[in-house]
C-alpha cells in the first residue's frame, strides 16, 4: 500500500463542486500550447526490485573522481558501528535540543564528550556543543569580539578558507562592522580600533605558521585573537592556546562525518573562561539529581535566544547534535593514539 494517503474520487469531486468555476476555466491563464507541452506521460508502476536495478544502472554512468578541493572538507572513513548505531538509528537522527534532560542523558553525555574533546585539542578552557559549520562559527567568533570591546573593525587573514571569508563578510555587514581581508603578518593594531583578528591554522593552502608574535601584538592593543583550525591536525600540532588564541573555531567533519556534498557538518567553538558568558550556542554541564547521582543538562542558558530574546549572545542557537555526537564517538572509538595515527598517515601522504 502507498505510504501517503491520496485523495479519493469522492473527495476530488467534492472539491471540484465547491470551486465556483468550471475546471477548464481554471486552466484559462495557461496558453493551450503550454498545457499540451506540460502533459506528463507516466509509465506503468515498477516494483521495488526493478526500480532499484534501474537506479543502479543510472548510477553506474557516474564517473568517480578523487577530490583535491580541500578547503576544510576532507573525506574520511566512518566506522560501521557508528554508522549503524548512530547515523542510521532514528533514536539519534530524530533528536532535538534536549530541553528535557531526564530522557536525553545519553545524548547529553555524548555532547559533553564532544565539548571535552574540542577543549583538549584546542587547549582552551570551554567549548560549546557545536554550531552550524565553520563559517558560522568564525562569524560568531568575530561577533563575540565586537560584544567584548565594542570596536567595529575586524581583520581577517587572506589565507582563510574562501567560503569562511564570504560568510564572515555577509554576517558582520548586517551588524555594521567593517571586515578587512589582509596579510595578518602585516597587521597594524596601533589605532586600537580592531575588535578581533581571525587567521587559519593550518591555512587554506596547508601552511603551518607560528602566530605567537601576532597574538602578542594584538593583545597589547586590546584585540582578541581568533583561530580557525583543524581538529585532526591538532593531534600533532601545537594547540592554538599556546600561541595566544582567545577563541578557536572550525569544523569536526573529518572526525567521522561523511562529506555529504559539502554539508551538513558540525562546527565547533572554544574560548577562554573569561569569555564564556559571551559564547554562542548550547553548552552541556554536569550536575547532580535528587538522588545524588551525576547527570547532564544544558548549562548557562541565560545566554541563549529562547531565554533572553534580543539580548542573547546569538540569534543562531542551533547545534549539529547528531554530527557532533558522531565526531565524539569517532574520537572515543579510535582513542587518542588512534587519532594521532590517522593524523600521521594524512601528514605522510601529503609529503
Amino acid at each position: 500500500p502507498p505510504i501517503t494517503v491520496s485523495t479519493s474520487d469522492d473527495e476530488l469531486q467534492q472539491m471540484i463542486s465547491d470551486v465556483p468555476a468550471e475546471i477548464d476555466n481554471l486552466q484559462f491563464p495557461c496558453h493551450s500550447q503550454v498545457v499540451e507541452r506540460c502533459v506528463i506521460f507516466v509509465t506503468e508502476a515498477s516494483g521495488e526490485y526493478e526500480l532499484i536495478n534501474r537506479i543502479r544502472g543510472i548510477a553506474e554512468k557516474n564517473q568517480i573522481w578523487r577530490s583535491y578541493l580541500g578547503m576544510g572538507y576532507h573525506n574520511c572513513c566512518v566506522p560501521h558501528t557508528i554508522m549503524r548505531n548512530i547515523f542510521e538509528n532514528p533514536g539519534w537522527t530524530t533528536q532535538y535540543t534536549p530541553y528535557q534532560p531526564e530522557v536525553a542523558q545519553g545524548r547529553l553525555e555524548g555532547l559533553l564528550n564532544y565539548q571535552t574533546m574540542v577543549a583538549e585539542l584546542t587547549g582552551l578552557e570551554v567549548a560549546n556543543a557545536s554550531l552550524l559549520d565553520e563559517g558560522t562559527a568564525a562569524a560568531e567568533a568575530l561577533s563575540l569580539c565586537f560584544r567584548h570591546n565594542k570596536r567595529r573593525r575586524m581583520l581577517v587573514s587572506h589565507k582563510l578558507h574562501p567560503q569562511t571569508i564570504s560568510v564572515v563578510e555577509t554576517r558582520l555587514s548586517s551588524l555594521g562592522l567593517a571586515v578587512d581581508v589582509v596579510d595578518v603578518f602585516e597587521a597594524d593594531f596601533s589605532n586600537r580600533d580592531i575588535a578581533g583578528i581571525l587567521f587559519q591554522y593550518p591555512d587554506t593552502e596547508g601552511n603551518v605558521l607560528d602566530f605567537s608574535e601576532i597574538s602578542e601584538k594584538a593583545h597589547s592593543h586590546g584585540t582578541l585573537v581568533c583561530c580557525a583550525t583543524d581538529l585532526l591536525s591538532l593531534t600533532l600540532l601545537r594547540p592554538p592556546s599556546e600561541f595566544g588564541a582567545d577563541i578557536a573555531v572550525g569544523t569536526s567533519q573529518r572526525l567521522g562525518v561523511p562529506l555529504g556534498y559539502g554539508g551538513p557538518h558540525a562546527g565547533f567553538f572554544a574560548c577562554n573562561q573569561s569569555l564564556v558568558r559571551l559564547m554562542p550556542g548550547r553548552m552541556i554541564g554536569v550536575t547532580r539529581d535528587a538522588a545524588g547521582r551525576d547527570g547532564y543538562r544544558l548549562a548557562l542558558q541565560t545566554r541563549e535566544q529562547h531565554i533572553r530574546r534580543d539580548k542573547a549572545t546569538s540569534n543562531i542557537c542551533t547545534a549539529q547534535a547528531l554530527l557532533a555526537n558522531m565526531s565524539a564517538m569517532f574520537a572515543v572509538y579510535h582513542g587518542p593514539q588512534g587519532l594521532k595515527d590517522i593524523s600521521t598517515r594524512v601528514h605522510n601522504l601529503t609529503l
